[in-house]
């Protein structure tokens, strides 16, 4: 059974045809068909037209939380999947599905949705300063900045509180919440929303919109997720990945493969400058500098598609890159109703131990440059973030409705 078991994990790995490229590789126009098994092929569509070239950088690995890693090997092949619902059963702490999840398996892409969603990413997590920046591609200009704050908290599930993993006091069931609070422009300062995630699947999330302009917080219908958030080409069910219930979508693996991906070290982007006390984000590059400007690896990933359930979703589906070694959505392709591609997410993720001092060992790969593109338009979203895992300033009550009009005022 063993060998069994084996071929098919190596039938399931794409096979390439072509070297893989070494370490300081440019990929341009020029070049980029020879290194096209490791490219998303509508990502070499943009380098062939010019829009950015890619930096081939050093492939790392990232250790798992040792107290997370510690759950996953507990509670090892403890959960499975209702056939019906897609509905996570038995579930209990670390990874839900820790082996190797293969092609061939009709249920592979929903366990793989199951994994993002609980795969660790901070028991909380605090973005401070969190910058958005809405872009022209064509004209190459900042249309509008919004300086937020955001937070996430862990509910459930938890493990820097162990042995109890779960925050007392619960009712509702929430897993997790998000919180942003704008800072600036004037217009927008103290604006806020907060989304809570159930962990009971078939519960809608329950969001939370604090507009300045109106001084009241009004709750957000579930249909409101898929509007683009504050004029920018995000929806809330795109924050974190992908934010909505696992069962609005029907979830498949396509393939496992070997691509490039833009995960790097964040403090060797500018090594040959002297430290200061500032934070450096990093920059974006490219067509409208709407391309993380940070080095590619070559990492194995799952390739899975979503299409939603609801007809009247604004996408026909959604394609998710989803890193095999740590569940991170690193990459994106969104398809509108014509099937033909309408935005790209482009996650620019940094390995835990070079970056703040306070994520060394968090096994979190830290989000730190974010880009969502919408290519039909010809305008992108950047994001920028300096992002501290387990902060200690994050508090409960940031993430009650309460708190948005103590805010607010």
């Amino acid at each position: 059974m063993k060998y069994i078991l084996l071929s098919l994990l190596v039938l399931s790995l794409a096979s390439h045809s072509q070297e893989s490229p070494v370490i300081g590789t440019v990929l341009t126009k020029e070049n980029v068909s020879q290194y096209s098994d490791f490219i998303d092929i509508p990502l070499k569509q943009l380098i062939e037209q010019g829009y950015v070239t890619i930096t081939v950088g050093e492939t790392f690995t990232v250790p798992m939380n040792e107290k997370f890693a510690s759950q996953t090997n507990k509670y090892k092949n403890t959960a499975t999947i209702d056939h019906g619902t897609g509905n996570l059963l038995n579930y209990k702490e670390g990874l839900p599905f820790s082996d190797p999840i293969i092609v061939s398996d009709d249920q592979a892409g929903v366990k793989i949705a199951w994994n993002m969603r609980y795969a660790y990413g901070g028991d909380s997590s605090m973005v401070d300063p969190f910058i958005w920046d809405y872009r022209n591609m064509t004209k190459d200009k900042i249309e509008r900045t919004i300086s937020f704050v955001g937070k996430t908290l862990r509910y459930k599930h938890r493990v820097s509180s162990l042995p109890e993993t779960n925050l007392p006091d619960n009712k509702a069931g929430i897993f997790s919440a998000i919180y942003l609070l704008a800072k600036k422009p004037y217009d927008l300062k103290n604006t806020q929303l907060l989304v809570h995630r159930l962990e009971d699947d078939s519960a809608r999330e329950r969001t939370w919109l604090y507009l300045s302009v109106q001084r009241r917080v009004r709750r957000l219908p579930s249909g409101q997720s898929t509007d683009a958030f504050l004029g920018s080409d995000i929806m809330i069910e795109d924050f974190l990945g992908y934010n909505g219930r696992i069962m609005d979508m029907k979830w498949k693996l396509l393939s496992r493969e070997e691509i490039l991906v833009p995960f790097f070290k964040h403090n060797k982007l500018n090594a040959d400058i002297p430290d200061s006390n500032e934070y450096d984000f990093g920059q974006f590059h490219g067509k409208g500098h709407c391309f993380p400007n940070v080095p590619w690896q070559v990492r194995k990933v799952y390739k899975i598609e979503a299409i939603p359930k609801w007809t009247q979703h604004p996408l026909s589906k959604r394609i998710f890159y989803v890193d095999a070694e740590t569940f991170t959505p690193v990459l994106g392709r969104f398809y509108d109703k014509s099937g033909d591609i309408w935005r790209r997410a482009i996650g620019g993720f940094s390995h835990p131990d070079y970056h703040l001092s306070e994520n060394k060992g968090s096994g979190v790969m830290i989000p730190s440059l974010i880009s969502m593109i919408d290519v039909q338009a010809q305008h992108c979203t950047t994001l920028k973030m300096k992002t501290s895992i387990n902060s200690a300033s994050v508090t409960r009550k940031n993430f009650t409705v309460q708190s948005l009009r103590t805010k607010g005022k």
